[in-house]
């Protein structure tokens, strides 16, 4: 059985292909189709008999996805040789709110869902939303299946996800923190409990996922119990472009002494901020730690307040939980950054984390762990597959229909 994993942006449809055998599944073929909408758009795939990439034009999500359905039945090096071989398609969806808290089968009530939330996350939930309609219609003999950001952190306590606003807004309009990156931390909670080789009923985790977009969860015996991104993805931690926890005046004085429209503080907040508002130079960490190296102090200084405001919220969720076992660090920047790692965790003895500087600089060879054998709480450095987590869920849902005769 094949399972096709779809990631739809704006303007990309990123993919791969898993083969299923029993309860394993093998990642088979990878690609992407690129600039969809504009005048040249690139279509590349990398399968286990060699690639294929071209130049082409590219009008909407349902060319793109037929584009995805040439290359991987390529008769020369695709991986399928009809569009039934795909038997379950599955479908990042950034947000559900809180009405689905788990993976589920695409139909009419699914999708409106996804296009209510879309006011919540108005990048991510209609380009979402094109994929999915798209891919129905190519891979129509398939069982869809969404897979949501937002379920993970279904589990967050009252106390957790209220706001200090009037009762009614959250009543009237569901204002609430409802997390997201959520496939990230269910793979890499799962790995986590397999390195330490310790059952994650019994494991307090504090998960860093740090890339452009970067959140933190505290992840209490497999149950998440808080989460720094809110009811959409500007709070929390500083990130790429976005600010991150800000004082909410600050949004009227902008509006106030700049003359800025809400749309335009909105949009400040979103995209000119964060480690490219702090440095003037590049929202790419790669870039910042050139930048560092050379002793620019802007680079300095972006890169000080992205790994201070990691380091408060570990400290948080430390007291939010009684402790924890392990602190992990995982996606773009937790995962390739010693640097950066080195600056959130430094100083933190008091609170038993001891990091093991040569083991930060290979974790992979270190088994993943880069603390040294005598800290009280262990750090772990964990590669994420969302895609993974999302192939995974598709499967089982297929089985289900399959088991009751509805696929």
């Amino acid at each position: 059985m094949k399972v096709l994993v779809i990631n739809s942006g704006s303007s990309t449809i990123k993919f791969r292909v898993y083969e299923a055998s029993g309860a394993q599944l093998t990642e088979v073929a990878s690609g992407s189709v690129e600039r969809i909408g504009e005048e040249i758009s690139t279509v590349s795939y990398r399968g286990p008999r060699g690639s294929i990439e071209y130049k082409v034009r590219v009008r909407d999500h349902e060319e793109g996805m037929r584009h995805v359905l040439r290359v991987l039945s390529d008769p020369e090096r695709g991986v399928i040789s009809d569009p039934s071989e795909i038997r379950g398609v599955g479908h990042r969806v950034v947000h559900g709110g809180s009405e689905i808290t788990g993976a589920v089968v695409v139909d009419e009530r699914v999708e409106g869902v996804i296009e209510k939330y879309a006011k919540m996350a108005p990048l991510h939930n209609p380009a979402n939303l094109m994929g999915i309609r798209a891919a129905k219609r190519v891979f129509s003999g398939a069982v869809h299946v969404a897979v949501f950001d937002t379920a993970f952190h279904a589990t967050l306590p009252e106390h957790a996800y209220l706001y200090a606003i009037p009762y009614e807004y959250y009543l009237k309009h569901g204002i609430r923190r409802y997390g997201f990156h959520g496939i990230s931390y269910t793979y890499v909670s799962r790995r986590a409990s397999e390195i330490l080789g310790v059952p994650l009923e019994r494991l307090k985790l504090i998960i860093c996922h740090l890339g452009s977009g970067a959140s933190v969860a505290a992840v209490m015996h497999g149950r998440c119990v808080d989460t720094s991104m809110g009811m959409t993805p500007l709070e929390g931690l500083v990130m790429g472009t976005r600010c991150g926890d800000i004082d909410p005046s600050v949004f009227y004085f902008l509006m106030k002494w700049e003359g800025l429209s809400a749309d335009e503080v909105y949009d400040l907040l979103n995209y000119r901020s964060g480690l490219l508002g702090l440095s003037g130079i590049s929202n790419d960490v790669r870039v910042l730690l050139e930048e560092y190296r050379r002793g620019n102090p802007a680079a300095a200084r972006a890169l000080r307040v992205f790994a201070y405001r990691v380091k408060k919220y570990i400290g948080a969720y430390m007291a939010a939980m009684n402790g924890a076992d392990a602190i992990v660090l995982t996606a773009g920047i937790g995962e390739r950054s010693p640097v950066v790692r080195k600056l959130i965790l430094e100083n933190m003895e008091n609170l038993g984390v001891k990091l093991d500087e040569a083991r930060n600089e290979d974790p992979a060879s270190h088994g993943w762990v880069i603390s040294s054998d005598d800290s009280r709480v262990k750090v772990l450095v964990i590669p994420t597959n969302e895609e993974l987590v999302i192939a995974e869920e598709t499967l089982k849902k297929v089985r289900e229909l399959e088991g009751r005769g509805g696929a």
